[in-house]
């Protein structure tokens, strides 16, 4: 198909439009469009082709021959447009919401918080993707991302949803009655790290100690980092969001705090937002109480 031959597509539609309708007022009022504008769309079809396509000898307009041809076969072509339009929506309607968002987050924050949007909206499909890969927002992939950091990141949209400093914690058993260590002595302990990091590296070499963990690393899906913390396994560093429950209790000693204003946003992309991704959007405002 030469597409440069193709005659312009307004065109065609309000011819589309007048053989459904029958007359050009009421083309019109199917195109939210004058009559007039209708007429010279019509005419500007018929120039272009070359050929007649309607009959203008008695009172009212009628197709030719050749206009019956043409009406007949954007008849079938809308029709085959609006049926794949159609069901697109209703594969986009029925899709999952798909979240990424690290292991940690989803076990310690949103996993409980799950059956009350499952309540609310039993129809909407959730697919959580744990991973601490940043994820590509883009149509037809992951919807919402839920990432830790300041906020800025390009060519994204990002809202904050929850506030939490990033502190190094231990249980006191690791630490052998200790309530407060240096960096240098901290390298000297076992350390947990969500999968896919190295945080434990990266903030011993902030704190000026050259080496990594001397007693080794263990690497872990989050939430599984957090049950190790717990049972006295090794040091971690995390949001103080997740722990903070064990540090009023005694059972986790916070060390050290990072400085700074950071926490979780919502992250979504530039692409509109899907009725159902924006529910599951507005649904976590609520849950971090930002609305």
């Amino acid at each position: 198909m030469n597409w440069m031959t193709m005659p312009p597509l307004a065109s065609l539609k309000a011819f589309h439009a007048f053989a459904e309708a029958g007359n050009v007022v009421q083309a019109g009022v199917l195109l939210n469009v004058s009559h007039a504008a209708i007429s010279q769309q019509l005419r500007a079809l018929e120039k272009h082709l070359g050929v007649t396509l309607l009959d203008r000898s008695g009172k009212s307009m009628t197709l030719t021959v050749e206009g019956e041809k043409l009406a007949r076969a954007l008849h079938l072509g809308f029709g085959a447009i609006g049926a794949a339009v159609a069901d697109l929506t209703h594969i986009a309607e029925d899709r999952p919401v798909h979240v990424s968002l690290t292991a940690s987050f989803a076990a310690s924050w949103l996993m409980p918080r799950l059956p009350a949007f499952q309540a609310e909206y039993p129809d909407i499909p959730l697919a959580l993707d744990p991973s601490p890969d940043l994820a590509s927002l883009r149509p037809g992939g992951v919807d919402v991302a839920i990432r830790y950091g300041d906020g800025y990141w390009q060519g994204v949209n990002a809202e904050p949803l929850l506030q939490s400093p990033i502190v190094i914690v231990a249980a006191p058993s690791l630490l052998g009655g200790r309530e407060t260590i240096t960096p240098d002595e901290l390298s000297q302990l076992p350390w947990l790290e969500e999968l896919g990091t190295t945080e434990a590296t990266s903030w011993l070499a902030r704190r000026g100690v050259e080496h990594g963990p001397r007693a080794g690393r263990i690497l872990l899906p989050g939430n599984l980092v957090l049950e190790g913390l717990r049972a006295g396994q090794g040091v971690t560093f995390t949001a103080r969001h997740f722990v903070e429950a064990d540090i009023q209790a005694g059972r986790i000693i916070e060390l050290f705090r990072e400085p700074g204003a950071r926490g979780y946003h919502v992250v979504t992309g530039d692409a509109p937002l899907r009725p159902a991704v924006k529910i599951f959007v507005s649904w976590l405002r609520r849950q971090a109480g930002m609305v």
